[in-house]
């Protein structure tokens, strides 16, 4: 090596050097994006390739750095040049965060679900279940997992609902038989949607009813949305193939487990007992894992059912009565944020009942609460992507870069990976499905017009757009599932993909087959 190979080796393999390199091209970028803010040349709904630029740069340096706040807003900020709306904060961060749907997700998903949790660990509820729930199905690992995946089918509303219920439930029982967080997000996650989309008694159909309304001829009213849902469940390859695959590796009956972190975590949590890696970083901190029962209470099953059948009494029993007995098909009740306060509050009232003092009970749920701190963090960045998304048009350009590219085999395929992108890069499949509906189920019937491909299309966006929702690091249902499970995000999202991609290679190649032989 030479005199100057040497200098450079020197002075740029320290680390204090590369550091101040780094900042001093990330301050010029800044300098660059300020002055260059809005001169981004736009056409019809998008910018182009730009458009793509925030999600994907967000989602690469959160593979990247395994740090998620600081690539989230570092999207963020490439949204506001692209856009030309500097000021992120204004507009982005606060009418994201500002919106009703984000102060229910606050509000229920994060402060009911930890301040829950945080009171479970001052009753001792959650264990008690634990213990009373392996004596009768759980022995090991396997039928930990099992429990937790039939646990998913029964909670399965949706994906946000699902995996709150899912992992709160689960994670004790499955904590005690030494079955890694990895494994649980990953089974808590692959139940949530994917079950939602094949057990169609859910809000789902409504709201899919009511994006292809118009779109063709068969779609005059949201019932015929509704109905053309129901009839296209057997060709949800997706949701059936995701669901099958979690059962098999629940009960570890796959030949071989995709993913080299998945096979790590599970020999890792058997043969020693280590749920998490080591230098990983759990989303759900030591307040809503570190049991603090006082010394003169005594936990009881009524502490956990108490709360959780509070939890699904209200949300279940007003949605079936409206439903099923008043026949209110397109507006069922469903008390969703009640349920979730009143079981809260169902969860207090039962441990002072039982002789818990009020300030020990309300710290347990004022514990639960800083525990999901940086998850509400992560969350509200994570809106506020989606938000930059639809700001430069990451949908918009990508169904405009592969809409032409029409061919009856292939296009349930291509409707398929157009969801996975879209949803990957925007973390939400609701929204994928408000974009690209409106423009698959025409081109559908335009490439052949004939219900039984329509249904295979139909299938291929829904499952496509499931997948890709349920692989984003940015989307709520990823976050909320290692939240829920106290996994690290990042090794949830690594682990998980293997996996998922096996399910949604096999349903590409079976939409191929089922248009090859049939249509």
């Amino acid at each position: 090596m030479n005199d100057s190979q040497t200098y450079v080796a020197k002075t740029f393999g320290d680390p204090v050097t590369r550091r101040k390199i780094y900042f001093g091209a990330f301050l010029a970028l800044v300098i660059a994006g300020v002055y260059f803010a809005g001169d981004f040349p736009k056409t019809n709904d998008h910018y182009g390739f730009w458009s793509i630029m925030p999600p994907l740069v967000a989602i690469v340096l959160a593979f990247w750095t395994r740090e998620v706040v600081s690539a989230l807003f570092i999207g963020i900020c490439l949204g506001g040049v692209i856009s030309g709306n500097v000021n992120v904060v204004e507009g982005f961060l606060i009418p994201s965060i500002g919106t009703e749907s984000f102060a229910m997700i606050l509000l229920v998903y994060l402060w009911a679900l930890g301040g829950l949790i945080g009171i479970w660990t001052r009753t001792g509820g959650a264990e008690k279940f634990a213990a009373w729930a392996s004596s009768l199905m759980v022995r090991g690992p396997r039928s930990a997992k099992f429990f937790t995946w039939m646990m998913g089918l029964v909670f399965h509303q949706g994906g946000t609902i699902s995996t709150v219920l899912t992992g709160a439930t689960v994670r004790p029982i499955a904590d005690k038989h030494k079955v890694s967080h990895e494994e649980l997000a990953y089974m808590v996650d692959s139940t949530a949607s994917p079950a939602a989309t094949i057990i169609p008694f859910n809000v789902w159909p409504f709201y899919v009813g009511g994006l292809v309304i118009g779109t063709l001829p068969l779609f005059e009213t949201q019932l015929d949305g509704v109905n053309f849902f129901i009839s296209s469940i057997l060709y949800n390859f997706y949701g059936m193939f995701a669901i099958l695959i979690t059962l098999l590796f629940a009960w570890e009956k796959l030949p071989w487990v995709p993913g080299k972190k998945m096979r790590a975590a599970t020999k890792r949590a058997r043969e020693t007992g280590q749920l998490d890696r080591e230098g990983a970083t759990p989303m759900a901190a030591d307040e809503l894992t570190q049991n603090k029962v006082p010394e003169d209470y005594n936990p009881g099953l009524i502490d956990f059912f108490g709360p959780i059948g509070t939890l699904l009494g209200v949300a279940i029993i007003p949605y079936l009565y409206t439903y099923v007995y008043l026949g209110q098909k397109e507006d069922p009740t469903l008390l969703i944020a009640e349920a979730f306060v009143l079981a809260v509050l169902a969860g207090l009232g039962i441990a002072i009942a039982k002789g818990m003092r009020l300030q020990e009970a309300i710290d347990g749920f004022i514990d639960g609460c800083k525990g999901v701190t940086i998850g509400a963090i992560i969350l509200a960045l994570a809106v506020s992507l989606k938000e930059v998304a639809d700001a430069v048009g990451t949908a918009a350009y990508v169904v405009d870069l592969v809409g032409n590219v029409v061919a009856p085999m292939a296009l349930p395929g291509i409707l398929m990976i157009l969801c996975m992108i879209i949803a990957f890069s925007t973390g939400t499949s609701w929204g994928t499905y408000a974009v690209v509906f409106p423009v698959a189920v025409p081109l559908a019937w335009a490439v052949v017009p004939d219900p039984f491909f329509l249904s295979l299309c139909f299938s291929a966006v829904i499952g496509g757009a499931v997948f890709g929702d349920q692989c984003s690091p940015i989307s709520d249902t990823t976050i909320l599932s290692s939240l829920a499970t106290g996994c690290d995000l990042m090794d949830h999202v690594t682990s998980q993909f293997p996996l998922a991609i096996l399910a949604g290679v096999l349903a590409m190649l079976s939409y191929a087959l089922m248009v090859f032989f049939y249509v």
